[in-house]
């Protein structure tokens, strides 16, 4: 028996519409082929254990999904399958009736990973760190708040870069670069390379303009002692943690990455003219 890919992970968001039919067929094919299947459901991941004896992991939802996977599986060195439930994302390229071909292209060799950075972000207060995580799209340091101003000191490898008066700032990666960021008027970097989008908010001052940083560089972010509203760190857009004046958040690229699974049908810059609507007609 080959002994290739014997076992499946796979991570599925329950409440998505249409999962439910597309994991009974992948439990369906993968039972045809005597392959051992773990699945997990995104709001029961404390459940994923033996993690080093999984060939791939598939997920089977939306962007969401696949972030959520990519964080419980970095440094494991398993490559994802992201499967997206409705039309194709910007991470998850491979729409629900390719799945398949995708998985199969993949196990006979003819389809590639892409890796891509992740970041570390460490909560350090009073000269101790009391939370660190890890991301692949952004980190956020905003106001909980509608409409109110923070105050943030920037430091880029330990130079001070200015005084921030905005709405918050975003440290994105290039997987990142097209979620918030983008919204925020931030540029657009090809997901594979090695570099970090600095973005503030909505600045005060007009001249606060994003900057694109080496992948090497360190970002801290201290947290002015005079603030008028609560201010969070928010991960990937779902992991939150409340800040104090005082806090500092230091950013930096992890020691690990993410695998992802090439699709075949489409690459980078098609999902761009598709999702952008890049068509150079009146509704673009």
């Amino acid at each position: 028996m080959d002994k290739k890919n014997q076992r499946i992970l796979i991570i599925v968001n329950t409440l998505k519409e249409g999962t439910a039919a597309i994991l009974e067929e992948a439990k369906s094919y993968f039972k045809k082929r005597e392959k051992e299947v773990l699945v997990i459901p995104v709001n029961n991941s404390s459940s994923l254990v033996g993690l080093s004896d999984t060939d791939i992991a598939i997920t089977m939802g939306g962007d969401g999904t696949l972030l959520h996977c990519v964080r419980i599986l970095a440094g494991a060195d398993i490559p994802i399958l992201g499967v997206n439930v409705g039309d194709f994302g910007f991470i998850t390229e491979i729409s629900k009736d390719e799945w398949i071909a995708a998985y199969e292209a993949y196990i006979a060799g003819k389809l590639g990973v892409s890796r891509r950075i992740m970041f570390n972000a460490d909560v350090i207060r009073e000269g101790s760190s009391i939370a660190g995580f890890r991301g692949l799209n952004d980190a956020v340091i905003r106001s909980s708040r509608v409409s109110r101003i923070i105050r943030l000191r920037v430091f880029l490898s330990k130079t001070y870069i200015g005084r921030y008066r905005a709405d918050g700032v975003i440290l994105a990666t290039p997987t990142g670069s097209t979620a918030y960021s983008m919204a925020a008027g931030g540029p657009i970097l090809h997901p594979e390379m090695d570099a970090f989008i600095l973005n503030p908010i909505c600045p005060f001052t007009l001249s606060n303009r994003p900057l694109i940083i080496p992948g090497d560089e360190s970002l801290e972010i201290e947290i002015e002692r005079e603030q008028r509203t609560v201010t969070t760190l928010t991960i990937d857009g779902q992991d939150v943690f409340e800040l104090t004046p005082g806090d500092r958040v230091v950013v930096k690229k992890s020691s690990k990455c993410s695998l992802i699974i090439h699709s075949n049908k489409r690459n980078f810059y098609e999902v761009l003219r598709t999702k952008l609507n890049w068509a150079g007609e009146p509704n673009a």
